[in-house]
């Protein structure tokens, strides 16, 4: 269900611009997060995927989170997140919240393919 109120604010925000421009991918998940009580965990690029650029996850008090992708022609995709994943989005989250002196030592990349992975195996952004 946390998915689902994501969803909502982003539709909404898409349908808020009449200009038709989209305000910037980190831009419209912190305000998501904002809407729905929840914080922003990480919001990191994708390299070497052929549909999805960037991806953010919205973490929650009940433990639980809504993972955010932007799709390469524009389209964003939310999905809750549970099980497993729910390691490699805190795995994210605590490199996000680390210094950025260590984000050069310390790579994020392969944990979130393998997230990316494992929300699409489940049906999640195909």
């Amino acid at each position: 269900m946390v998915a689902g109120h994501v969803e909502i604010v982003l539709f909404e925000q898409s349908i808020a611009d009449p200009d038709g421009i989209q305000r910037p991918f980190s831009d419209r998940v912190a305000d998501a997060a904002h809407k729905t009580a929840g914080s922003l965990l990480f919001d990191v690029r994708i390299d070497g995927d052929a549909k999805v650029q960037r991806m953010a996850a919205i973490g929650y008090e009940n433990a639980h989170a809504a993972v955010v992708v932007l799709e390469k022609g524009g389209q964003l995709k939310c999905a809750s997140v549970n099980g497993d994943a729910t390691v490699l989005v805190a795995d994210l989250a605590a490199w996000e919240a680390s210094p950025l002196r260590e984000h050069v030592h310390a790579e994020y990349r392969g944990t979130a393919l393998i997230l990316l992975a494992k929300l699409r195996s489940s049906g999640h952004f195909k």
